[in-house]
């Protein structure tokens, strides 16, 4: 079940600047004058932590100017237990922007595991949002033969896109793009009958090159597990992004990275919306690849960054991939930045030259081989070493930076550090017990540079219902990783 996406609805640009602004910015560079954060909205788990509880979107306050700065001040359980809430997005976006009647009010909340989709009103008290619906996973699932939803993307129709990663088995076969309209209700799949890609992930479309492209985990029955090196082999990750039409949903053309590109997680276009090119980064191996399109309209790829493994002793493997799972792009498209999950350090890449970034800044905010930790890494001359790893407000940091947000001016990158349930469990078990928090890095959006900000540390270790494990940031008015431009 097919259905066309219409990329805008109220005419040209030109002709809506005279018209009342709809939500978010006109384009990057006037988002990036937008106002400064006050509040972070965060899914929180207990799903998979033993703690009968369910999970939760956690407000935060960020406002350096609030008695409460630095804490969560409210907290939306959802109805039911075992969700794994993951990657929010929003039912309005910049997207948007020439439709006056339309409002960035509604968060789009997939509960990973157990299919149900959660639209969060955030419009009438911002400090404390309310559930507005659920969306049942069983009538996805009749309607679309889709499960596990993912990724979410307002598109300028007022329609809502998710990528759902298998069928209610979690069999990656069943995987695709699911559409809801602007009311929420489930209307069919976005790709074309026959179009699906082999594995789903994230994604991101640049209606002005009239492409998507989404990137490819695995099937849901393998990773919810946990890792095993030997699904790896035995072909059950992806290693392929997936080109597709826009609007239109055909799949257009299949990019296999290769052994440089095994499991590429987040997607990011550059920001302008005239620019050809994108980034991603594929987890195992650890490298960036940038795709761009040629002169014949095919698009390919290169790595342009690549962390090497580094040899380690008293770990599960003699060798440790940074395990790159995250990643975004300053508004200006100037810099790029990832976190590597097992190593431990957050890294900030100039992207001017996109074909040659440069290293600007680095630091180190956890993983396995801080010190103190049994694990140690092993330097070409066999000399083995450990990072150091400096306490905030008297905290350990625990597990490894994974979700990343960034403030609309390029200055601040909030940090947490839970990657997916049976994952923390299997690489930080420390987090599940003692639960995630959530940092603060200031950042040099001049001359490049990051560092910690010791006066802010959110420890969801502290919460009232016992340890949570913090994941995906939203802020109330849009940000670099949920807004599109068309």
């Amino acid at each position: 079940m097919a259905t066309d996406v219409v990329v805008l609805r109220h005419g040209s640009a030109v002709e809506a600047s005279s018209c009342k602004a709809g939500p978010g910015y006109a384009s990057p560079r006037e988002a990036m004058a937008g106002p400064k954060e006050a509040l972070l909205y965060v899914t929180c788990l207990y799903t998979g932590t033993g703690r009968q509880k369910p999970d939760y979107l956690a407000t935060v306050d960020v406002d350096p100017t609030s008695p409460t700065y630095s804490t969560v001040i409210h907290r939306l359980f959802m109805p039911y237990l075992g969700d794994e809430l993951h990657h929010t997005g929003w039912n309005s976006c910049s997207s948007c922007h020439t439709d006056p009647s339309a409002q960035r009010r509604f968060l789009i909340v997939p509960g990973l595991v157990s299919g149900l989709i959660y639209v969060v009103d955030t419009k009438t008290d911002l400090k404390a949002p309310s559930l507005h619906k659920v969306v049942e996973s069983e009538e996805i699932v009749q309607k679309t033969g889709l499960a596990f939803p993912h990724t979410s993307h307002c598109l300028a129709s007022g329609e809502i896109m998710v990528s759902c990663l298998g069928d209610k088995n979690g069999n990656a076969k069943g995987n695709g793009f699911l559409l809801l309209d602007s009311e929420f209700n489930v209307k069919g799949r976005w790709e074309k009958e026959g179009h699906s890609p082999e594995f789903g992930y994230d994604f991101w479309y640049q209606p002005r090159h009239k492409t998507m492209i989404s990137s490819s985990m695995g099937a849901p029955a393998t990773f919810t597990k946990g890792f095993n090196l030997e699904d790896v082999s035995n072909g059950l990750y992806g290693r392929h992004l997936y080109v597709y039409n826009w609007p239109g949903g055909e799949l257009k053309q299949t990019l296999d990275l290769g052994n440089t590109g095994i499991i590429p997680l987040e997607i990011r276009f550059l920001h302008d919306p005239s620019k050809d090119t994108g980034f991603v980064g594929a987890a195992l191996t650890s490298n960036i690849v940038r795709f761009f399109k040629n002169p014949d309209d095919s698009w390919s790829h290169e790595v342009v960054i690549s962390v090497k493994p580094l040899k380690v002793q008293n770990w599960i493997f003699p060798d440790m991939p940074g395990l790159i799972n995250d990643l975004l792009i300053s508004l200006d498209d100037r810099f790029l930045y990832f976190v590597n999950w097992l190593h431990g350090d957050v890294r900030q890449y100039n992207i001017e030259d996109p074909k040659n970034p440069k290293l600007t800044g680095q630091v180190w905010v956890g993983g396995q081989i801080q010190k103190g930790s049994p694990v140690l890494a092993e330097g070409e001359d066999g000399q083995t070493f450990q990072f150091d790893v400096p306490k905030i407000q008297g905290q350990k940091l625990r597990g490894g930076p994974h979700r990343m947000q960034m403030s609309l001016d390029g200055k601040r990158l909030y940090v947490t550090n839970s990657l997916l349930s049976s994952w923390d469990c299997q690489f930080y078990p420390e987090i599940m017990e003692k639960g995630s928090h959530m940092l603060q890095l200031d950042v040099d959006s001049e001359n490049g540079g990051l560092a910690i900000n010791p006066n802010f540390f959110v420890d969801f270790g502290a919460e009232p219902d016992g340890p949570s494990l913090a994941h995906e940031m939203r802020y109330p008015g849009g940000d670099c990783t949920s807004d599109i431009w068309v």
